[in-house]
């Protein structure tokens, strides 16, 4: 499920959420294709694959659980979809 080498499926960053500080009212760009260093945020690592950043405005300040095996339905966030993955890492 990693498809690390298919640059139009997404990586599987990590099998668990990413625990990150928003502030309401920020905008952050969320890594969708799984392959940028700085999960679950963009640092354009998606170049030459068919992903796009995801802009998301926080609605709370605080402590949010973003998704990094980027299968979840609700995105950013995580909504468990991680416990149905294997970790082929």
């Amino acid at each position: 499920m990693n498809n690390k080498d298919n640059p139009n499926q997404p990586k599987i960053a990590f099998t668990s959420p990413v625990a990150v500080q928003l502030k309401q009212g920020e905008k952050y760009y969320y890594c969708t294709c799984g392959r940028a260093k700085a999960q679950p945020f963009c640092d354009g690592s998606h170049a030459e694959t068919s992903f796009e950043p995801l802009e998301f405005e926080a609605t709370i300040d605080g402590t949010s659980h973003l998704c990094a095996c980027k299968h979840t339905k609700n995105p950013p966030y995580c909504d468990g979809s991680h416990e149905k993955l294997e970790d082929e890492k």
